[in-house]
C-alpha cells in the first residue's frame, strides 16, 4: 500500500508545485499592499489568495479522478491493474492519496491565511477590507463567524464532503469504463448517475437539523459525507474488482 502511494503522489507532483509557486506570488501582491499601505493592492491579494484556496482544493479532487481515468483507459495505466495488488488496494492509494492532499492544502491555506490575517488584525484592519473577507467567506455559509472554531469546522466539512463527491466521481467513472464502455450514450447516463448520486447526498446531509448550531451541522455533515465516502469507496472497488482486475 505504501509503495502505491508514493507513486500516487508522485503523480500529482508537478500540479502541486504549480499551485505553490501560484500561492507565493499571490502572498507576495498581498504582502505588497501591506506593507506598502496601499488598499487596493491589499484587496488585490486577499481576494486572490481567497479564490486559490478554494480552487486549490478543488484541483486536488480532480486530479485524482483525472488519475483514476487515465490508468483505466490507457496502456501505460492498466499496467497498474496487472500489478499483484487488489483493486480495493490500488483504489484505498488514490483515496488516501486524495484525501491527504485535501488535508495538507486545508492546513496550508488555513494556516496561512491564519498569519494574513494576524497581520490585518495587528496593523489595525480596515472595515472595508474586512466586510470584504466576511462577505467571501459567507459566500460559502451565511452563517459563519470569521473565529477559529467556525472556520476550522467550515473546513473539516469542506474537505471531507469534496472527498465524499470525489468517490462518486470514482464511482462513475468505474461504470462507464467497466459496465457502459463503449456503449451508446455511456458517458451520459454516467454523468446522470453522478448528478444523482450527489442529489442523494445532499438531501442526506440536508437531514442534519440547523437547530442544533452552526459547528455542530458542519461537524456533523462531514461525519456523515465521511461515511458515505467508505461506502462509496467499498461499491467502487468492487466494481474494480470484478470487471478491471487481470
Amino acid at each position: 500500500m505504501l509503495r502505491l502511494l508514493k507513486y500516487e503522489l508522485r503523480k500529482t507532483q508537478f500540479s502541486k508545485l504549480v499551485l505553490l509557486g501560484i500561492t507565493l506570488v499571490a502572498q507576495a501582491v498581498f504582502l505588497a499592499g501591506f506593507w506598502g499601505k496601499k488598499e487596493e493592492t491589499l484587496a488585490i491579494g486577499a481576494f486572490l489568495l481567497f479564490s486559490i484556496a478554494i480552487i486549490g482544493i478543488a484541483l486536488m479532487g480532480i486530479l485524482s479522478v483525472v488519475t483514476l481515468h487515465r490508468d483505466m483507459n490507457t496502456k501505460q495505466g492498466y499496467m497498474l491493474f496487472m500489478t499483484p495488488n487488489s483493486c480495493y488496494k490500488i483504489l484505498g492509494a488514490k483515496v488516501i492519496e486524495c484525501a491527504l492532499s485535501l488535508l495538507l492544502a486545508g492546513v496550508f491555506f488555513f494556516g496561512l491565511g491564519y498569519l494574513d490575517f494576524s497581520l490585518l488584525l495587528g496593523e489595525g484592519t480596515n472595515k472595508q477590507i474586512w466586510d470584504m473577507f466576511n462577505q467571501m467567506v459567507r459566500t460559502i455559509n451565511q452563517h459563519i463567524v470569521l473565529d477559529a472554531p467556525h472556520i476550522s469546522a467550515l473546513i473539516f466539512e469542506i474537505i471531507v464532503s469534496w472527498l465524499c463527491t470525489i468517490t462518486t466521481a470514482y464511482l462513475a467513472d468505474v461504470i462507464s469504463s467497466s459496465l457502459l464502455n463503449g456503449k451508446k450514450g455511456g458517458l451520459l447516463i454516467t454523468f446522470l448517475i453522478f448528478l444523482l448520486l450527489n442529489y442523494g447526498i445532499s438531501k442526506v446531509l440536508k437531514l442534519v437539523p440547523s437547530t442544533i448550531g452552526v459547528i455542530p451541522v458542519l461537524l456533523w455533515q462531514g461525519a456523515i459525507a465521511l461515511v458515505l465516502a467508505g461506502i462509496m469507496y467499498v461499491v467502487t472497488a468492487r466494481l474494480m474488482e470484478k470487471y478491471l482486475s487481470v
